[in-house]
């Protein structure tokens, strides 16, 4: 299955793009059918996702309130279903992946990128602000205690040569190679029948177990254009 985002040129987490997500996550929870490999992609040519919405932060704290209900839609909580579905997820990034952007790629299994166009980042920490929807975790988790500080203190990008050296993604793949991840997608499909579901779920739910619930992003953590940063 592939699943495309679309919401607009620099496809932001706003908070419609997470409700819908959150649909198809539920989907793949309570009735998956035939389906054991989603690859999650972007109709922008220049961005996977660029952010999250950042003029949204009332609701996204309002829906995190929620603690993950039925109608939660706050990113972190997104995320945290979404790493956890009985699935295999891939990202397919082509373009930029930063911010809320980035955390939506690491919250799936694996992630191919281009190696063209790809560039990952976590900017909060030049905003004075802190990743909220798993970054840390997340980068800590593939890249190690020194270079995921590297990432959220430097807040820069990273080219996908880079971020495949890193640990960030599993591979860069240059584009006389774009069909590489379909049949990527398709191994895995066929290597993972029905009957050995319970395996495949178990094999990657364990890198998960220190991996605890994402913080929300409140405005709080967003500083004012006029203000110093916010101390911890």
């Amino acid at each position: 299955m592939f699943a495309t985002l679309d919401a607009g040129i620099l496809n932001l987490v706003g908070v419609d793009l997470v409700r819908d997500l959150v649909s198809l996550v539920d989907m793949l929870y309570t009735d998956p059918g035939d389906v054991r490999v989603v690859v999650i992609d972007s109709a922008s040519p220049d961005y996977f996702s660029a952010h999250v919405d950042l003029t949204a932060v009332p609701q996204y704290t309002a829906e995190a309130e929620k603690a993950g209900g039925p109608g939660d839609a706050s990113p972190g909580m997104f995320l945290h279903k979404l790493a956890r579905v009985p699935v295999i997820t891939i990202a397919k990034v082509r373009g930029r992946a930063r911010g809320g952007g980035n955390e939506l790629a690491m919250a799936c299994d694996m992630i191919f990128a281009s190696r063209e166009m790809a560039v990952f980042g976590q900017f909060e920490a030049g905003t004075g602000a802190l990743p909220g929807a798993g970054g840390v975790q997340h980068l800590a988790r593939r890249l190690g205690r020194t270079r995921a500080i590297e990432a959220i203190v430097g807040a820069d990008d990273f080219d996908a040569d880079t971020a495949e050296r890193y640990g960030w993604t599993n591979r860069a793949n240059a584009r006389r190679r774009a069909g590489r991840l379909r049949r990527t997608a398709d191994d895995t499909d066929r290597r993972l029948p029905a009957g050995r579901g319970a395996s495949g779920h178990a094999c990657r739910q364990r890198p998960h177990a220190g991996i605890g619930r994402p913080r929300p992003l409140r405005r709080r953590d967003i500083p004012e254009p006029d203000r110093p940063a916010r101390k911890p």
